[in-house]
């Protein structure tokens, strides 16, 4: 059995510019290095097509915010550098990955550990999975800098690794081994709706 500590994982959440396929106007990584979470690095992206008004009203950031912000070609890089750990958390996590994967092409993505997927398998029963309600019921948000705010990539990414390290560590004596977080969900649709604002 292995510790789920021995691994390094860095949360991520991409918010999108409501186009389809969806573009990144923003993104925060999070690392968790032996069980502990990290610093949040974030960026605000210019993407190549418009900010859609209806994702606008949901994340708050305009085309006129991210008009002096670099494309993503010119972080790139650094975006390499701050995933490049062995394993990627995310909530709902194949819309985030989906997006690096087209931003970052020939990317290896690490193992994915996805929140929305654990939730339902460790927390049966519950009404909705979705993080808005999750972070309500475990209060995952408290603590946070007040001007962090839910729908935006630094809020989202945190209170999704707070998440996590809950999930690792649901029973009363011990935290779950890395075998018991890779466990298969059991039936399918964990996924919500591909939605990315």
């Amino acid at each position: 059995m292995t510790d789920w500590t021995s691994l390094t994982y860095v949360v991520v959440d991409v918010e999108g510019n409501g186009q389809q396929p969806p573009d990144l106007v923003e993104l925060t990584a999070v690392p968790i290095v032996a069980g502990v979470i990290g610093e949040p690095v974030n960026w605000l992206v210019k993407p190549e097509l418009p900010i859609r008004n209806f994702a606008a009203r949901i994340h708050g950031l305009t085309d006129k915010i991210v008009a002096d912000a670099p494309a993503f070609d010119e972080i790139a890089a650094d975006v390499l550098k701050v995933l490049d750990a062995d394993a990627l958390i995310a909530h709902n996590a194949h819309v985030d990955v989906g997006v690096l994967q087209r931003k970052l092409g020939e990317w290896d993505c690490p193992e994915v550990f996805d929140t929305l997927k654990l939730a339902r398998r460790l927390l049966p029963g519950r009404e909705t999975y979705r993080l808005g309600a999750l972070v309500e019921a475990f209060k995952l948000d408290e603590g946070l800098a007040e001007n962090l705010v839910p729908h935006r990539a630094t809020y989202d990414a945190l209170v999704t690794a707070r998440l996590f390290l809950r999930l690792a560590n649901i029973p009363d004596d011990r935290p779950l081994t890395l075998e018991e977080l890779r466990g298969e969900s059991p039936g399918g649709g964990d996924d919500e709706p591909a939605t990315l604002f």
